[in-house]
Formats: C-alpha cells, sequence, structure tokens
C-alpha cells in the first residue's frame, strides 16, 4: 500500500509539474470536478511519507489557488461549476455548482489547517461549508435539516431538488 501511494503521489507530482504555470499552479488544463482532491492528496501523501517537502508545498500552493479562485473578492464560496467547468485562459463556469466541491475544498483545508497551523486554513474550509447552509450564489440552503438530506446543486436560477446520496454525504462528511 505504501508503494503504491509512493508512486501514485509522484505521478501526481509529476503532473502538475508539466501542466502547471506561475499564473495557473494546477494539475491539468482544466479545473473540473472535485478538485481540491488533488491538492489534498499530495499534502496527505507528503506528510504520510515521511514529510515530503516539495509534495506538501505543491498541495498547499494548488490549494491557495483553488481557494483564491473559488471566492471571488473575499466573498461566499463559487466552487467552479459542472456546466463547462474552466479551461485555462478561457471563461470559468459559474454554474451547475456541485455539494461534491464544497465538501473536497472543506476536507483539503482542514488538512492544510492540520499541516501549517494557519487558522485561514480553517476559515476557509468554514466558508466552503457555508456554502451548504445558504451563503451561496442563491442565498438558499442545500441542506434540509427536516429531511436530513442534501441538495445536488445550484442551477443559475435554482436549486436543484434531487436529494442524492453522494450530496447528503457530502454535506455529513
Amino acid at each position: 500500500v505504501q508503494q503504491a501511494r509512493e508512486t501514485l503521489a509522484e505521478r501526481l507530482l509529476d503532473i502538475y509539474r508539466r501542466a502547471s504555470a506561475p499564473e495557473w499552479p494546477w494539475f491539468e488544463e482544466v479545473v473540473s470536478y472535485d478538485n481540491a482532491q488533488l491538492s489534498h492528496a499530495l499534502m496527505l501523501s507528503g506528510r504520510g511519507m515521511g514529510h515530503r517537502p516539495e509534495m506538501m508545498e505543491v498541495g498547499l500552493k494548488s490549494l491557495d489557488w483553488l481557494v483564491r479562485l473559488q471566492r471571488p473578492q473575499d466573498g461566499h464560496f463559487v466552487p467552479v461549476g459542472s456546466n463547462g467547468f474552466y479551461r485555462r485562459g478561457k471563461t470559468r463556469a459559474r454554474f451547475d455548482q456541485q455539494p461534491l466541491e464544497a465538501y473536497a475544498t472543506v476536507s483539503a483545508c482542514l488538512e492544510a489547517h492540520r499541516l501549517t497551523g494557519e487558522i485561514r486554513w480553517r476559515k476557509e474550509a468554514q466558508v466552503a461549508f457555508d456554502w451548504f447552509l445558504g451563503r451561496n450564489d442563491l442565498r438558499q440552503p442545500l441542506y434540509d435539516a427536516d429531511t436530513g438530506g442534501c441538495r445536488d446543486g445550484l442551477h443559475a436560477d435554482r436549486i436543484n431538488q434531487n436529494r442524492g446520496g453522494e450530496s447528503t454525504l457530502a454535506f455529513l462528511l
């Protein structure tokens, strides 16, 4: 298992080295789906493999860029939308926003806090979590306390009323 982790973490680091640039510190030419998991994986692997500084630094740097991208003008959390995503040099999709993005960002920011001790990362995790509670573009909660379910996302004009297992787990995790 440790060898598999090392192999995969090295591949992810290599992918980052080939795709990133100073203005685009990311793993691919597109920011698509479940984004913060990439940064999170490098932070966890770097820490878990005897403190591999480059992995931890790349995880933190890419997460910092992603968090700034998903929080325009220090406002509420605005994940990259799945209706077109965000290709390098193109316009970023604002909708459809997915609960999995908020969960992945919360989880990665909490790991960044464990790694650095910086309170900033706990605050960023809270901002991403608050998206579920109505601090989002539509100012409507996705989590329903009466049913315990979480709606499946934000469209430009409405909340997706489906309450799938993935969305509910994203909130609960």
